[in-house]
């Protein structure tokens, strides 16, 4: 069976990994994604190590870009204007991520679009917003981790110093957010009949994302004083003998069984951590507690013990092993296939499975202007039509 979008095609206007990662999203799950890229393609082909001897590919760009076709069209243009007006009206998502005000000004706004193609869902993805003191700043994802308190949650123990996630969580996450979104509209669609407008920015989502366990302090009007700081005690990061692992005793079947797995029976009695609410307010000196206990023998022995008792854990695995994990093998997490100008490749496969509707990864990240003349005959554009584009440099194509 096809995947659950098929028949949707999206405009994919976005650059950098919010928009695209999306976008690469609603591939895998069967959308015909046309990937709308500048002249000089998208920055993040070039912005880290290129892969391939053309420049042409990043990692990064193929891992947000899988399974899409690049029509690389100079929007500014009279007929770039042309082919995007033509293809819009064909397309039930259009996807864009450029500063608040710049679509407007290039006459592709939600309200002009929306007005013209009432079923047409036009999703906006920014950084803060397009309201308040910050709308015009140039935000990238420290900016985020900054503003939304995921630096603070981070910060070192003992001298509070914040500290950046090293991954681009706002990016993805605001990505994974969008997907959501537009699938909720299609849906919605499909009952009124009327697209959307949807806005998606990288500090709601953040913020939104965080709440729930990091924001405990401040849940409760007026408690903030007298709640306890999440983030005041060690992370769940034990040394081993010979490496590290990672345990949670939340329950107090799993502390118990903690506890056994130790071979020391005064731990047990220890009154401190004898129950859940005991546990959460010594958090401290119970992780601390562990760690001398883990310290004592290897990785192994302690899955062994912990697995045995019932215990949540897991050994903490560097980034080179990830893929040879053998619960990552046997799912199959990781598919290969060939990248053209590149070699061989890994990607993750999609990670929701559907049973019917089948999501797949739709093959290669495309060339910049790959599918420019496939894209513009659909459009009924002929092939003089097409060369007289490419010479007036409003549209480029693969060579």
């Amino acid at each position: 069976m096809p995947g659950p979008l098929k028949g949707v095609r999206v405009l994919d206007l976005t650059g950098v990994v919010s928009g695209p990662y999306a976008t690469m999203f609603l591939a895998d799950q069967g959308a015909d994604v046309i990937k709308i890229e500048p002249i000089t393609g998208d920055i993040t082909r070039r912005s880290r190590a290129p892969i391939d001897k053309g420049g042409e590919f990043s990692a990064l760009f193929i891992s947000s870009n899988r399974g899409k076709r690049s029509l690389s069209l100079d929007i500014k243009s009279e007929a770039g204007r042309e082919v995007l007006a033509k293809l819009v009206a064909q397309a039930d998502v259009l996807v864009q991520n450029f500063r608040p005000g710049t679509m407007d000004r290039l006459g592709l706004g939600a309200d002009e679009l929306r007005a013209k193609h009432p079923r047409l869902i036009y999703v906006s993805i920014s950084g803060v917003g397009d309201t308040g003191p910050y709308v015009k700043k140039r935000v990238y994802d420290p900016i985020i981790q900054g503003l939304s308190g995921f630096c603070d949650i981070q910060a070192q123990p003992v001298t509070n110093r914040p500290q950046m996630i090293r991954t681009i969580v706002c990016d993805k996450t605001t990505a994974v957010f969008t997907a959501q979104a537009v699938s909720s509209a299609l849906y919605a669609r499909e009952k009124t009949g009327q697209g959307d407008h949807i806005q998606v920015a990288m500090l709601d989502t953040m913020i939104s994302y965080l709440w729930p366990e990091g924001m405990m302090q401040y849940t409760v009007v007026g408690a903030e004083e007298t709640a306890q700081d999440p983030k005041d005690r060690p992370d769940l990061v034990f040394q081993t003998s010979d490496g590290y692992i990672t345990a949670g005793t939340i329950s107090d079947s799993e502390w118990q069984g903690f506890c056994r797995a130790t071979g020391d029976p005064e731990l047990a009695k220890d009154e401190r951590f004898a129950t859940p609410g005991g546990r959460f307010v010594n958090a401290t000196a119970r992780i601390n507690k562990m760690q001398e206990y883990i310290l004592q023998h290897t990785t192994a022995e302690w899955l062994e013990r912990l697995d045995a008792a019932d215990v949540p854990c897991a050994p903490i695995l560097r980034r080179g092993e990830v893929m040879h994990n053998e619960q990552v093998v046997a799912r199959g997490l990781i598919e290969e296939f060939d990248q053209p100008k590149v070699g061989r490749v890994r990607q993750p496969k999609p990670a929701a499975r559907f049973e019917v509707h089948e999501a797949m990864i739709g093959g290669p990240a495309p060339r910049v202007g790959q599918h420019s003349r496939d894209v513009l005959r659909e459009l009924g554009y002929d092939d003089s039509a097409i060369d007289a584009m490419v010479g007036d440099k409003a549209v480029r194509v693969a060579g």
